[in-house]
């Protein structure tokens, strides 16, 4: 959020503050909510840069397009386990997922 904006709401009564905060996030539970975000965003980068449907992972990973619809939106349901597989299933190497989790710098 710009300064501006927080400066406003702040000034008409609004606290202002992270999501982790509101959630009450203990440090573990924020990262690991980062990570499935992370893995969640490369998923879905990786099946569009190889032309592939939900519906063709799905079948891959003899799942369901809805379960990987879940996956692409980050649904608290879904484990690292399952995208790790996924993401394995689809081509992902172990480096490939460790290059899409590293946090970006700017």
């Amino acid at each position: 959020m710009d300064e501006i904006k927080r400066e406003r709401l702040q000034a008409s009564g609004w606290s202002v503050g992270t999501a982790e905060e509101f959630l009450e996030l203990s440090p573990a539970e924020s990262e690991l909510v980062e990570l499935k975000l992370l893995l969640s965003k490369y998923l879905k980068k990786l099946r569009t840069s190889q032309n592939l449907s939900q519906q063709a992972v799905a079948e891959r990973m003899n799942s369901s397009q809805s379960r990987v619809a879940k996956m692409e939106s980050a649904d608290s349901s879904v484990s690292v386990d399952l995208f790790v597989r996924t993401l394995f299933s689809i081509g992902a190497t172990r480096e490939d997922i460790a290059q899409a989790i590293i946090p970006s710098r700017s």
